[in-house]
């Protein structure tokens, strides 16, 4: 049996860390998360790297491991290009790479012989399977980052003067929770464990995906759209490259509205978006389950 040791020194919320454990002890392996490779023992099996930083002086202590650095995302502004070369140019060289989708490789700039794979995020069974316990409460639900909903504040008016109920999922910065008392039909959970997000997001109609327009937002997985899907509920988002993407493979389920200012646009989006759907078997690609069973990455152990 072999120990991997996941290394995440940031304060993301990564999901996948316990899919990753699930899985390992599934294989017969076992694992530990360091939010500091301090802690990574000098016999370490497998030292897997959320990248963020590689400690160059960590991996030379770690020279007899094997090394994974993991992608999940392209550096986000600012200076998202600079971060990007600055990890190119010093990131130690490991025994294998894994990136979230073709376009963070490319905008890595890692163009080596060390193999890599594809990984796009994944979700929990239960999303897949959770069933709404009563009639929907509110109209619409946004789940994620909330600090993003600034850049959309026009839109959030629009929804309340559209007389529509909108529930948020997370935490809300001060700024944007002063400014939201004023909007009478916007509601707030605060955040939640991730096993209780399905039933909650249940108590809405239809999911409300908004993403600033700048890379790499604009070229990355939205985990939420994900997420409303997988429990059944029709999408709205804006338009950007990969909403656009997730609109032809799920045809229908996917509502793309441009512009985002006008009541008039969100009542008839509302009454245009189809009702959820009770059973998603057809969306088990979504599952954390087969996002990983096929990964290459698990011959190092």
């Amino acid at each position: 049996m072999s120990t991997v040791h996941f290394v995440h020194t940031g304060t993301a919320y990564l999901p996948e860390l316990a899919a990753y454990a699930t899985h390992l002890n599934q294989l017969g392996h076992s694992s530990q998360t360091h939010q500091s490779a301090d802690s990574v023992p000098d016999n370490a099996d497998l030292v897997w790297w959320i990248c963020g930083h590689v400690s160059a002086h960590h991996s030379r202590r770690l020279h007899r491991s094997l090394h994974v650095h993991e992608y999940a995302s392209a550096s986000v502004p600012p200076a998202a290009w600079l971060k990007d070369r600055v990890k190119q140019l010093t990131h130690p060289r490991p025994q294998h790479r894994i990136f979230q989708n073709e376009w963070v490789r490319r905008r890595m700039g890692l163009t080596d012989a060390v193999p890599y794979s594809l990984r796009d995020m994944g979700l929990p069974a239960s999303f897949l399977t959770a069933q709404a316990k009563q009639a929907p409460e509110y109209d619409l639900v946004y789940l994620g980052a909330m600090s993003r909903l600034t850049a959309f504040w026009p839109a959030l008016q629009s929804i309340d003067q559209a007389g529509l109920s909108l529930l948020l999922i997370g935490d809300i910065p001060p700024a944007l929770q002063a400014k939201l008392q004023g909007l009478p039909n916007i509601h707030c959970t605060g955040r939640l464990p991730h096993n209780e997000v399905p039933i909650h997001l249940l108590r809405a109609r239809v999911g409300l995906n908004l993403m600033p327009e700048e890379l790499p937002f604009t070229a990355q997985t939205s985990t939420k759209m994900l997420e409303y899907l997988a429990t059944g509920l029709p999408v709205i988002s804006n338009p950007y490259a990969w909403a656009q993407n997730m609109a032809q493979q799920h045809a229908g389920r996917v509502q793309l509205l441009n512009p985002l200012c006008t009541p008039q646009q969100w009542q008839m989006a509302l009454a245009h978006a189809p009702a959820p759907l009770a059973d998603r078997s057809h969306l088990r690609a979504l599952s954390w389950t087969t996002q990983l069973d096929n990964l290459p990455v698990w011959q190092l152990l």
